[in-house]
């Protein structure tokens, strides 16, 4: 069915419809779909706070930093108080590396609720992303602790921790990690480089065979340190592994 025709056909559905219509295109990553439904529901009602924050998040997506920003400034507009504008205004925000700016936006959020893992985890990478690794690892740390689960956020500070140069507690929660999660590539990878760095070739291989068959992007240096947000110390480390591995 052309775009064309899906419009048309969107036309004709209730509000409600049409809202539910741009979010599960939004859900499923569709997201050239999502842009016009969201500018639809829109026109039909444009002091709908959620629809601005939801088609920001498509915008960014899309690639559209600056839209994504104006987008989730409108939603503050009009719903004060929520916190989800903020966070992903944040998002918004730090893909474009204004760190300063996205602080401020997780430092809202943590003002209200200080126990908000999705704040105190992103506000962990602007930290990060200044060289801040104290304050990032603290923050990792304080996210885990407060949505348990949350393996990103141990793997990550345990990442700090290898920055920092505590590498036995690192590998210490790399091996818990990989213990409780076998199939999670991040830790997997992590362990790699921090056995690699320390002489422990073979152990690291077997890491590593499991880690590239899970995530193969734990080969590229440009996105570990800019999507993923490794610090530079591990990212050297699995790089020189991998240059000694590929020869």
């Amino acid at each position: 069915m052309s775009v064309v025709w899906a419009l048309l056909l969107a036309l004709q559905l209730s509000l409600p419809q049409l809202f539910d219509q741009a979010l599960t295109a939004s859900q499923e990553g569709r997201f050239g779909d999502a842009l016009p439904l969201w500018d639809l529901v829109l026109e039909r009602s444009p002091a709908d706070a959620a629809a601005w924050s939801n088609r920001g998040n498509v915008r960014l997506a899309l690639g559209d930093g600056e839209g994504a920003i104006a987008d989730q400034t409108r939603a503050m507009e009009l719903a004060p108080e929520e916190a989800d504008p903020h966070l992903n205004r944040g998002t918004a925000e730090e893909a474009l590396q204004r760190w300063s700016e996205a602080s401020a936006d997780y430092r809202w959020i943590l003002e209200r609720d200080p126990e908000d893992a999705s704040a105190l985890y992103n506000l962990a990478n602007v930290e990060g992303s200044q060289q801040h690794w104290s304050e990032a690892r603290r923050l990792f740390e304080q996210a885990s602790l407060v949505r348990p689960g949350f393996a990103m956020a141990r793997s990550s500070a345990a990442l700090a921790a290898y920055q920092l140069g505590d590498r036995a507690e690192a590998e210490a929660e790399l091996r818990r990690l990989i213990r409780r999660y076998p199939l999670f590539a991040d830790a997997r990878a992590a362990l790699t480089a921090l056995l690699w760095s320390r002489g422990a070739g073979g152990e690291a291989e077997s890491n590593w065979a499991a880690a590239s068959g899970l995530d193969p992007r734990y080969r590229q240096r440009e996105w570990l340190l800019a999507i993923r947000r490794w610090p530079p110390a591990p990212t050297q480390d699995l790089m020189d592994f991998l240059a000694l591995v590929s020869r």
